[in-house]
């Protein structure tokens, strides 16, 4: 059996390459070797730490706590409990059709690799660089949004513990949260410079803190409060009344839906991380589908336990509290301060969920390197020969470093313009699911009849299943680039659209201009 690579060059199948001596480990590195690439990364990882870097970059205490104030404004306890299982139930469609395509081909190239495959010799090199462009620069909006919302929380429990904003408590300025959040990536390079064997340790850390920390705030924060909301406020308390000048009960639910579907993203890591995970071709699908079962259902039992405690939803998101406005936070410190006189309680649940966001961090700029590792590997980015090289530790040390001073770049957008940074990290959602969506569709359109799957498949379900996955994106992709308050004004437009069709502008005038000259997609390396 003869593979076909770049340029129409021959690469040995699994059994040409045991008869030239490539001997390998597992069936994931038999079939890296199948696809064509050598095995420059360190194989170490188990199935449970490729769940737990998806695991922790879905991380559920960092979306959920993040827009707690979304979801409060915008439909109230009614979005949260609801609409969590309807973006849970379709993300769960996404994630089967992606564990299906990641058996079939177990490459840290993911996304943009099963474009090229799935599209046909013709559409490879296209598909792959859009595929990949959105991908790439969606996880670099991931991590500057993850990071910068710890910069956030962390001025947030200065705050608290300084006498709260009520108490003259000190509130840092913006270029304090920046560098903050310049420091907190340079920890997470640091990290990310250390051998696999101790990433996956620290993943695995992350995982468990992430169920622990939900478990510990789920019960204790409703157990310690004094008031509680009653099972019908949780159950059916509808919030419509916001600053944002919409009335409408359909329109205010679909907007709440962005808490839940913002924290239901980043599972792609486990396909990234193929390459190090043995076994990768079963591994890889359960790393993704488990993160995201465990996720929905920790994510809940935080929601509940959490809303029980809310009371006062108005109080909560007025920018007068104590926590100037960050409702989580405010709970908290209301919850323990009511019951024992002071807030600390409170502070120290916020220092679990900032680890929590810590962590969350470290694995997202886990997943960027090795995706910037593999697109640089098949040349699509600018000094490519750079951003693919490992150090001795097998660790591709230029992309950990490149990742990071991006996201730092996104994030001073901030100092300028709010607005021109929420719309810059909206890409982390909608181009997220854009990369997610397109081998998808392509599985089910140009390789519906060819594609071959692997030892986790959807069987004949695998088309509707896939479709289902398409129209889903294709809907919140159009549900979150609609306006957020009226009447629109320059501050008020939701930018997510201008920001991802200038992405999509940018990456197709640059293949246009340059790379439909060069790039000729993956590139094996057998």
């Amino acid at each position: 059996m003869i593979i076909m690579g770049r340029d129409n060059e021959t690469v040995p199948s699994h059994a040409d390459a045991m008869a030239e001596g490539y001997v390998p480990l597992d069936s994931g590195h038999a079939r890296l070797q199948e696809l064509g690439y050598k095995q420059e990364l360190k194989r170490d990882l188990s199935v449970i730490s490729n769940f737990a870097f998806s695991f922790s970059i879905i991380s559920v205490l960092t979306g959920v706590t993040t827009l707690y104030n979304t979801g409060l404004n915008y439909g109230g306890t009614v979005s949260f409990v609801y609409g969590w299982f309807i973006a849970s139930a379709f993300t769960m469609i996404v994630a089967l059709s992606m564990a299906e395509i990641c058996s079939s081909f177990p490459t840290s190239g993911g996304l943009y690799y099963w474009s090229a495959k799935l599209s046909g010799p013709t559409w490879a090199p296209f598909a792959s660089w859009i595929t990949g462009w959105f991908n790439i620069v969606g996880q670099w909006a991931v991590t500057t949004s993850v990071d910068f919302s710890l910069a956030q929380l962390i001025k947030v429990i200065i705050l608290l513990s300084t006498g709260g904003k009520n108490g003259g408590g000190y509130e840092a300025s913006k270029y304090v949260v920046i560098a903050l959040h310049g420091v907190i990536l340079l920890l997470h390079g640091m990290i990310n410079s250390l051998p696999i064997s101790l990433l996956s340790f620290l993943g695995r850390l992350a995982a468990i803190w992430n169920v622990v920390g939900v478990f510990v705030l789920m019960i204790g924060i409703p157990s310690v409060a004094t008031e509680r909301a009653s099972a019908k406020f949780v159950f059916t308390n509808f919030n419509t009344e916001n600053a944002d000048g919409i009335s409408s009960k359909p329109y205010i639910f679909l907007l709440g839906l962005l808490m839940s579907q913002y924290t239901l993203t980043g599972y792609d890591a486990s396909a990234y991380m193929t390459e190090e995970t043995r076994e990768a071709d079963i591994n890889g699908p359960k790393g993704i589908i488990s993160a995201v079962g465990i996720s929905v259902i920790v994510g809940w039992g935080y929601i509940l336990g959490i809303t029980f405690a809310v009371t006062d939803i108005h109080y909560l998101l007025s920018e007068d509290n104590d926590a100037g406005g960050y409702a989580i936070a405010e709970v908290f410190y209301l919850v323990f301060k009511n019951r024992y006189g002071n807030g600390a309680g409170g502070i120290i649940c916020l220092v679990i969920i900032a680890v929590a966001i810590f962590f969350c961090g470290m694995s997202s700029v886990t997943s960027n390197s090795r995706m910037v590792f593999a697109f640089s590997r098949d040349g699509a980015l600018p000094f490519s020969s750079s951003w693919r090289k490992v150090n001795k530790q097998e660790v591709p040390i230029y992309a950990v470093w490149l990742s990071v001073s991006i996201s730092f770049c996104m994030a001073l957008t901030s100092l300028g313009s709010i607005v021109a940074f929420e719309a810059m990290v909206s890409i982390a959602t909608i181009g997220l699911y854009i990369a997610y969506a397109l081998p998808i569709f392509f599985r089910v359109t140009l390789a519906q009849k060819d594609f071959v799957p692997g030892p986790f498949n959807l069987g004949r379900y695998g088309v509707i299943v896939g479709w289902v996955a398409v129209l889903w994106v294709l809907i919140i992709s159009i549900l979150f680039s609609l306006p957020v308050s009226y009447p629109i004004t320059m501050e008020t437009l939701n930018y997510t659209p201008v920001a991802v069709g200038c992405l999509l502008i940018l990456v197709v005038s640059f293949w246009l201009i340059s790379g439909r000259h060069w790039f000729k997609g993956p590139i094996t390396t057998i």
